[in-house]
């Protein structure tokens, strides 16, 4: 007996595995999800809240609420040559697709056909929904994440945001994502934080639409009937619109005055320019000379906490050299 002659001979039937994401609104289903729905047998999901049912109900579709094994299923589509569609969440069902591996990989076994269709896609974004759930439980259920106040968390705000700046200088594309992930996580914990406000709360949708609002009104040459074709049209555009946001008195409000002294006296130098204000302090010592060397490098389109950083990080480096040299000198 030859060796085709001992395959097994193909079963009738098809099994289909239609995954979806709870990341979309249900209901929201591919059109080739839907067919294979209204044109299978037999409907079957394991989950009798999965967020689809309803919907799927709803569309005259018959469901099923049971979790056979890969056994049963190859075997109820070979008695019957039936299509059954398997609905599953976007992981699908791991202990099912392992037993059908499981089943086909014998060669022994006559398989019905087997598809995987994704019913529903994730859209751009869609995992900083799940960021948003995780962290609303944190809040619920840990007792120290569940007590923090928008005070206790500011210094961790300004760790994580230096550690970004750190990934970014180093160019670590694997820090750089872990970092950016703690900032937005900052980000996400303040807004929880927020809605327990008794008085004022605001949540992290509030704080999105903010930023979303004020992206589109700053930016009228994407989303308006103004040109730019420069990077320097831009920054006219948004100097302009922030002037009649903030409608400011002085040049100075709205300069934080906690950040790195560098950065604040070039903030400030900036803002005096741009108005056309000549003013430098006039004193003695060492405070004196670096405002008037930060104000220097402003104008001359130099940040210097960002040069200042790169200079100290050289000297960091000539300083494990000069100690590397020693050792190996042996001298202490």
């Amino acid at each position: 007996m030859n060796a085709s002659s001992s395959a097994p001979a193909p079963a009738a039937g098809r099994i289909v595995l239609l995954t979806t994401s709870h990341r979309v609104a249900p209901g929201l289903l591919s059109w080739p999800a839907w067919q294979a729905l209204r044109t299978a047998d037999r409907v079957l999901c394991a989950d009798p809240d999965h967020p689809q049912l309803p919907y799927v109900r709803e569309a005259g579709v018959t469901v099923e609420t049971a979790r056979p094994t890969a056994r049963e299923l190859v075997d109820a589509c070979a008695d019957g040559g039936l299509t059954v569609a398997v609905v599953a969440g976007a992981e699908g069902e791991p202990e099912l697709t392992d037993g059908l591996a499981r089943l086909a990989g014998t060669g022994r076994e006559a398989m019905p056909e087997l598809e995987l269709l994704p019913g529903s896609y994730d859209l751009p974004g869609a995992r900083l929904l799940d960021l948003v759930q995780v962290m609303d439980r944190i809040r619920r259920e840990c007792p120290w994440s569940g007590t923090r106040t928008h005070e206790e968390l500011a210094k961790y705000g300004l760790e994580e945001a230096y550690e970004l700046v750190e990934a970014i200088e180093d160019g670590d594309r694997e820090a750089l994502r872990e970092e950016l992930g703690d900032v937005l996580l900052q980000v996400v914990f303040h807004a929880r934080i927020a809605q327990d406000d008794p008085d004022e709360p605001f949540s992290v949708d509030d704080v999105a639409g903010a930023i979303v609002e004020k992206l589109i009104h700053r930016h009228p040459h994407v989303f308006g009937d103004e040109t730019a074709e420069t990077p320097e049209d831009v920054k006219a555009h948004w100097l302009r619109t922030k002037a009649v946001e903030k409608r400011r008195t002085s040049v100075t409000e709205g300069v934080p005055m906690g950040q790195p002294a560098l950065a604040l006296a070039a903030k400030l130098a900036s803002r005096a320019r741009r108005e056309g204000l000549d003013v430098l302090p006039a004193g003695e010592g060492v405070g004196y000379e670096l405002l008037a060397l930060a104000a220097r490098a402003e104008a001359g389109g130099t940040d210097p906490e960002t040069a200042l950083r790169a200079a100290t990080r050289a000297y960091r480096d000539a300083i494990l050299a000069a100690e590397a040299a020693r050792a190996a000198a042996g001298r202490p």
